[in-house]
């Protein structure tokens, strides 16, 4: 690991640090999916097969974790085992993460911590599953995720397959609007729906090539428009789940959270818990197409995005 002479507590891989040095593509990952979004062993087998897609597109996968009192930007594999199978590991949104440092506890990276840590590093690409949005009943929670608020502020361009559909995605995307942060949908018309390949909501524009994404993402923030770009591509559609059975399954995920006092923070593991149990596995199945999926968008947008450094 190499740690940076300006930001002693930011620590790159041997191998992030080569391609950063060389000019060559990085696409950040979030640790969170590893630590609280699937099981053991299936966590640790995606995490794996999600970089080495990267890899073979071109691209250096570099998964960002807090270890150690430290952000690592890459990770070894005694590094992920740790995150897949200690039960001691935070999530590490952007509120969390000076606590973890100063503490030294394991956390695994959220959507916004993630990004934090990737605009930190450098990195201008972060492959996700989903983001986080406004949550369901919101009116009266309030319970909307930081996600939002960092890709309102931080320039990182983040591809998902949409929001999780466990969220309100129509609020989600007009608090998205409202912070003047684009999405773009990839291979549809509509915003993804994580389990699903359509939510009924139509994204800002349809940019397929990657090229194309980059030369959008170019343009902004040469505009000087500071914030994140939403890059929305579908589960493959062989993987996706029936939209009405996952909504049904939501549904009853939600019930079952409200009757267990279930709030803040840890609504989102457990409905995906819950979720993955009421399918009898079946959306693991899904979500791990899906990242993949993801992996292989992000990797060519981070490759083009490196072949046009500048808008012009």
């Amino acid at each position: 690991m190499r740690a940076s002479h300006t930001q002693p507590w930011l620590v790159r891989s041997a191998a992030v640090a080569a391609a950063q040095a060389e000019g060559r593509p990085v696409v950040a990952l979030e640790s969170n999916i590893i630590a609280h979004g699937m099981p053991y062993p299936d966590n640790v087998h995606t995490a794996r097969e999600v970089e080495a897609v990267i890899r073979g597109l071109g691209a250096e996968p570099a998964t960002i974790a807090v270890i150690g009192g430290r952000i690592r930007v890459g990770l070894s594999d005694d590094e992920l085992q740790l995150l897949a199978t200690s039960p001691g590991v935070a999530k590490a949104s952007r509120r969390d993460l000076p606590a973890l440092l100063a503490s030294g506890t394991p956390g695994a990276t959220t959507v916004a911590g993630t990004m934090v840590c990737a605009a930190l590093a450098g990195i201008e690409v972060f492959v996700t599953g989903g983001i986080g949005g406004v949550h369901r009943g919101a009116q009266e929670s309030f319970d909307i995720s930081a996600d939002l608020q960092e890709l309102a502020k931080t320039s990182v361009a983040v591809v998902c397959a949409g929001a999780k559909s466990i969220l309100d995605i129509g609020l989600t995307l007009e608090y998205l609007e409202t912070h003047g942060v684009p999405v773009i949908s990839c291979e549809g018309d509509e915003f993804a729906a994580f389990y699903t390949r359509a939510s009924g909501f139509r994204a800002d524009l349809r940019i397929d090539e990657p090229a194309g994404q980059a030369r959008f993402i170019r343009a902004k923030w040469a505009l000087g428009l500071a914030g994140g770009v939403v890059i929305s591509t579908p589960v493959p559609a062989g993987h996706e789940m029936p939209r009405e059975e996952i909504e049904a399954i939501t549904q009853q995920a939600l019930a079952d959270a409200a009757a267990q006092g279930i709030a803040g923070k840890e609504v989102t593991p457990f409905l995906l818990s819950r979720i993955r149990a009421l399918t009898g596995g079946r959306s693991i199945a899904t979500n791990i197409a899906l990242i993949k999926h993801n992996a292989e968008v992000g990797a060519r947008l981070a490759c083009a995005l490196r072949a046009l450094p500048f808008f012009a």
